[in-house]
């Protein structure tokens, strides 16, 4: 689940994004002040839209709003106040992480991609990745599916030329760490960094 909120941009309305959905299988119920955007064909929510937001919480940050167990029963308790019983399944576990590079083989259908498993600590994922200094043995900073980079982008479960990936090996310039190198590659981490541990 991730939070973003934007006054200026779109006014004092909290956005909940809990699941993608393609526009066509989009559909939206409204109760009090709140919406709530489901997929028509299976029922499943999405997400949900708070409006007037500040009636009803406090807003310290705009843009991505950083989750706490607070923040969630804080938003439970006022979709439960406008109508909506459906139980918020958060996960909090942090999104940027310490991996070690434990494996790289060249992507089958692509020669500038390599195709990695990364240890984060409870798992080992698959992710693909473009840069050009990614080797085993090296400790990096994995943004985990849900994350938002810096940017904007919000890490998902994705498919690179027919390979699966889940999540993301950051570059310094990605992560938006001042002074970051220009060139291509990822941030190579020295080896005290502990694996699955939260990267700041």
């Amino acid at each position: 689940m991730n939070v973003f909120y934007n006054e200026k941009g779109i006014g004092d309305t909290l956005l909940i994004s809990i699941k993608d959905v393609a526009r066509e299988h989009r559909a939206f119920e409204k109760k009090g002040n709140v919406v709530r955007i489901f997929n028509h064909e299976t029922n499943e929510t999405v997400g949900y839209n708070i409006f007037q937001a500040t009636s009803f919480l406090t807003m310290k940050e705009s843009g991505h709003i950083t989750l706490t167990e607070e923040l969630v029963l804080q938003i439970g308790d006022i979709l439960k106040r406008n109508g909506f019983q459906e139980p918020l399944n958060v996960d909090l576990s942090p999104k940027f992480v310490v991996g070690l590079v434990k494996e790289k083989i060249k992507h089958p259908d692509a020669d500038k991609l390599s195709v990695c498993k990364v240890d984060v600590g409870k798992e080992v994922l698959q992710i693909v990745c473009g840069a050009p200094n990614v080797e085993a043995g090296q400790k990096v900073v994995v943004a985990k599916v849900g994350a938002v980079m810096p940017s904007g982008l919000v890490i998902k479960d994705a498919e690179l030329r027919g390979v699966a990936s889940s999540g993301m090996i950051c570059s310094a310039r990605e992560l938006a760490i001042p002074d970051a190198p220009q060139e291509k590659g990822i941030l190579v981490l020295e080896n005290e960094y502990e694996v699955g541990k939260e990267f700041k």
